[in-house]
């Protein structure tokens, strides 16, 4: 099967299977003349990195009618935001769409560059977003890439390198179907075969409208691609996390800018280390002086590391940290609302 059936026998498919998404203008709306609103392409493709559609959607909604313009968002207060994303994790993310909101605002009226090269140079906007909007909202003939335009194209050409190594060669591929012909429905129409059909487990090829041509499935395991080297173990690290409340109120401070978790509120926390803490390091490492007593711990799970966190509960007062009644903690990231439900939960 040539390149050109190839784009012809997707596109149908996604003209006929295309996913009904809140940022998105169906297929026959594009054809149509009607373009994709570039702030929502880009919230959108913000949101969805390390987060699947059905989580992400509800924080769209929200944040669409909260902040209907890029202006409106980057006049916004950065607590009414990180407070507003939190829930999504990598929370840099947030602190990279404020940045970029900003200089639209700032730096072009309030109104996006249409192209990829324009766009990319907005700050905390990567080489993947700026493609994406640039062919998605502008029509730019861009090579839009992501996880699942990977394992599409592993599979349709059988690529034996193991991701991550393969990531070029993966692009390079992706990059030779890309035509000036509908360039935004194509990449929606990649991603969309990835995330409904060319599924990371059991792909539904006989769904799929390019299964003649993919080498993947010819070698009757295509679940087998990508390739993957082999991940290193995850690391352990060791933390506690303090609960300090004053009637009603429990502390909570606010995170540097910068690092994990960075500009969010959350529990005043120990560092994170990969040796547990004992009871007299535990108490010593607490932001006052207090009865601290065990509340229990729990777990969470990061990237690049998972974490025990201590829980030790104590009654009284403190300077510097942010009073917040216990029935408003829910704006709090998870692995902070976790540990104060757990340590709060013979209380409440």
């Amino acid at each position: 099967m040539s390149p050109e059936q190839i784009r012809r026998r997707l596109l149908a498919w996604y003209d006929a299977h295309a996913r009904d998404l809140p940022w998105r203008v169906p297929p026959a709306a594009g054809q149509g003349g009607l373009r994709s609103d570039p702030y929502r392409v880009w919230l959108s493709e913000v949101m969805l990195q390390q987060t699947t559609v059905p989580h992400a959607a509800p924080y769209f909604l929200k944040f669409t009618a909260r902040w209907p313009t890029v202006s409106d968002l980057a006049a916004a207060p950065d607590d009414e935001v990180m407070a507003a994303w939190a829930g999504l994790g990598y929370y840099a993310r947030a602190r990279n769409l404020l940045a970029c909101a900003r200089a639209v605002a700032r730096d072009h009226g309030g109104v996006f560059p249409g192209t990829e090269a324009a766009l990319r140079a907005l700050p905390g906007l990567g080489p993947y977003t700026a493609a994406a909007v640039a062919a998605i909202a502008f029509d730019e003939a861009t090579n839009v890439v992501d996880g699942n335009v990977e394992r599409v194209m592993a599979r349709l050409f059988a690529v034996e390198t193991p991701l991550p190594a393969a990531k070029p060669e993966l692009k390079a591929l992706a990059g030779d179907l890309v035509r000036e012909d509908r360039p935004g429905d194509w990449a929606q129409a990649l991603m969309d075969l990835g995330a409904t059909i060319c599924r990371p487990k059991s792909p539904l090829c006989d769904r799929c409208p390019v299964t003649e041509a993919c080498a993947g499935h010819a070698t009757g395991a295509p679940e087998t691609y990508p390739r993957k080297t082999a991940k290193a173990s995850r690391p352990h690290r060791h933390g506690v996390a303090y609960i300090l409340t004053r009637a009603e109120t429990v502390a909570l401070v606010r995170r540097p800018p910068k690092g994990l978790l960075g500009g969010m509120l959350g529990l005043p926390t120990s560092d994170w280390r990969a040796a547990p803490w004992s009871d007299a390091e535990a108490r010593s490492a607490a932001p006052v002086q207090a009865d601290w007593r065990s509340a229990g711990e729990v777990e969470h799970v990061f990237t690049h590391f998972s974490l025990t966190l201590r829980l030790l509960r104590a009654e009284g007062s403190a300077d510097g940290v942010i009073w917040t009644d216990r029935r408003d903690l829910e704006a709090l990231p998870s692995l902070f609302l976790k540990a104060a439900r757990a340590g709060l939960s013979n209380l409440l």
